[in-house]
């Protein structure tokens, strides 16, 4: 087996233990900790157009922050192509400058101009609230039978000149705008 095809058999095999993890659902805290481990992950399975930075793969929270420390905790001394991660809390205007953009719930009436200000963009839009990769974000988590599961809308993904893996998209449900 070759580097290349042992280091995306790890990776796809981070995914389905993060999938596997994300079972039962007792509480809300459980739930943000198991998204937090999902964040981590995606960036393993995106290819930017441009190297990422050197300062850190910049996580953007906009809205309500429902990690508290579980995002610090999960992306803690973890690197994705030698990068650490930066998490920040952003506004619309700042969101251009992350690499991942996670939009909370608490945003859903400022959607349309939340995905106005990153379209084109190279920032992976995560959503956390249903109809959100319908709307025009790239991935959206959903909780189905008390599991954590997401949906991509791979032609948001494209006009952000981002690459999803195949590996990522064969655990999702895709979605285009407007349709289920």
């Amino acid at each position: 087996m070759s580097p290349a095809s042992y280091r995306c058999s790890l990776l796809a095999l981070a995914m389905l233990v993060c999938s596997a993890f994300a079972g039962d659902l007792p509480d809300t805290s459980d739930e943000y900790r198991v998204k937090a481990l999902f964040l981590y992950n995606f960036a393993k399975f995106v290819e930017w157009p441009s190297p990422l930075p050197a300062a850190g793969i910049s996580i953007g929270i906009l809205g309500d922050d429902p990690f508290g420390d579980m995002l610090a905790q999960a992306i803690a001394g973890k690197t994705v192509n030698g990068r650490g991660f930066v998490v920040r809390h952003v506004n619309p205007e700042q969101a251009r400058q992350c690499q991942i953009l996670f939009v909370a719930a608490s945003e859903r009436k400022h959607l349309l101009a939340v995905l106005d200000a990153v379209v084109g963009s190279p920032v992976l839009t995560v959503g956390d609230m249903h109809g959100f990769a319908q709307a025009g974000g790239m991935i959206d988590f959903e909780i189905i039978d008390s599991k954590v599961r997401f949906e991509v809308n791979i032609g948001a993904a494209e006009r952000g000149r981002l690459k999803l893996s195949s590996k990522l998209l064969s655990l999702a449900r895709i979605v285009r705008e407007g349709k289920e």
